[in-house]
């Protein structure tokens, strides 16, 4: 009978080993931030769209819209995917629109 218990007590051990790392992973995927998509950025900065194509005053809500995506960018894969989105949409954007955009997070405020 004492065999039968270690038995199954080594049984309970490896199961509990195995199991532990799907666990961990399930865990940090429940709570790790969602992706911010291309799609997210581009309708949040849509409101700087005029100033970053002319120049001129900044509309508030470009400014509302910068601070919420800078709110949102906790994360440095956060960053990273709003750094591609952006880069993908200015890729082919004159000097003069890259200095607008550039220019932003200092006219709104931020960093």
């Amino acid at each position: 009978m004492a065999a039968t218990t270690g038995i199954m007590i080594k049984i309970a051990l490896i199961a509990a080993v195995m199991v532990a790392p799907l666990i961990t992973e399930t865990a940090a995927a429940a709570t790790a931030p969602p992706q911010i998509s291309c799609g997210r950025v581009t309708s949040t900065l849509a409101p700087c769209f005029e100033y970053v194509l002319g120049g001129g005053s900044v509309p508030v809500n470009c400014c509302t819209g910068v601070k919420s995506l800078y709110k949102e960018s906790s994360t440095t894969a956060a960053r990273r995917n709003v750094c591609f989105c952006l880069k993908s949409v200015t890729s082919t954007a004159s000097p003069a629109i890259i200095k607008n955009a550039k220019a932003l997070p200092g006219k709104c405020g931020d960093k």
